[in-house]
């Protein structure tokens, strides 16, 4: 079993904690650390976590095997190169971090303290990804053409102008640090490297003053095309659509519990084949990325998702940024 501690207990912290109930044999939150004491307090008797309130203190017990990092984006890197120093492995929120230059120098310091480093990309571990991935692994979408990447949230209806997630310098880009750089970590999953960017965004409705919608133009190193669109704003919907010459495969709606794959009818033929569809109901992405994390801790192994897939992704997302600024195609990397 692995002693973590929760670093940031706001919305998403507490879902984190929330996720592993019921799974202490596998993974236990110990302790947390928040800026402050008294917002966290209950929670904390709830989950019976001891607060911490200095960083290092924390870092400092040596009954804690590992960090979970719940935080803002810009203070990831930094917290990252402090807690592996201390021989902690790490599980970091994402974006990872809001550049590559940060992205690299965590890396090579979690490498040369020999630790685990996971970033929370949870939509790898759905069934539905899982599914498709596989499925595009073994070829049986054919070459593929172009894939279509749509995402959408209402949580930035709610956000205050005070709340961190409001303030440019922690969310560039419109929607891209909350929503936008999952979709190109499953792009790079599914389809591999991205060669170029063009990024627009706009302000449609958020009550704080950045801009909270985002579209992207993708094209890929293997020559195959992307779109992507991704909004705080809209109605929540989910969909990722891989078109190749001899199948659709798409996973489909909010919680991607529908993985539908659609084959063409076969050589000659210009028509599809009745689609196949799955169903997967209930599935906790989050419960599943970090009772792995503990798992790849307990035996010393890698973390699934690829640190240089994830610096991939920073260098994608630092092109949208400059690409947002330009509103010109911007090569990655």
């Amino acid at each position: 079993m692995i002693r973590a501690a929760i670093v940031g207990l706001g919305w998403w912290g507490r879902n984190l904690v929330n996720a592993v109930r019921g799974h202490d044999d596998v993974i236990r939150f110990a302790t947390a650390h928040t800026r402050h004491a008294e917002p966290v307090a209950g929670f904390c008797r709830e989950n019976d976590l001891r607060w911490v309130g200095d960083f290092d203190e924390m870092l400092a017990d040596p009954t804690l095997d590992a960090v979970v990092l719940a935080t803002p984006h810009s203070a990831h890197a930094a917290q990252v190169i402090r807690a592996v120093g201390a021989g902690k492995s790490v599980f970091v929120e994402k974006p990872f971090t809001l550049s590559v230059a940060d992205a690299r120098t965590a890396i090579e310091a979690a490498e040369h303290a020999g630790v685990v480093l996971a970033v929370g990309f949870n939509r790898r571990f759905h069934p539905s990804m899982v599914r498709l991935r596989k499925t595009l692994r073994e070829g049986l979408l054919g070459t593929i053409v172009t894939v279509l990447s749509e995402q959408s949230a209402l949580h930035g209806l709610h956000l205050t102008a005070d709340a961190w997630r409001s303030l440019p310098d922690e969310t560039p880009a419109g929607a891209m640090t909350q929503i936008g750089v999952h979709q190109i970590d499953g792009m790079i999953d599914l389809v591999g490297p991205i060669r170029e960017v063009t990024c627009l965004t706009a302000h449609r409705a958020a009550p704080f003053g950045g801009d909270d919608t985002t579209a992207l133009l993708l094209s890929f190193a293997s020559g195959a095309t992307g779109l992507l669109a991704c909004s705080v704003v809209a109605t929540p919907n989910y969909r990722m659509a891989v078109y190749g010459t001899r199948g659709l495969g798409e996973v489909l709606g909010h919680q991607m519990g529908t993985l539908r794959i659609t084959p063409s009818a076969g050589p000659g033929q210009l028509r599809v084949a009745p689609p196949e569809v799955v169903e997967t109901a209930s599935f906790n992405m989050l419960t599943a990325e970090l009772t792995e994390f503990a798992r790849c801790v307990a035996e010393r192994r890698p973390f699934p998702t690829p640190l240089p897939q994830v610096l991939h992704g920073v260098a994608v997302f630092e092109a949208a940024l400059r690409s947002a600024a330009t509103r010109m195609p911007v090569r990655v990397g």
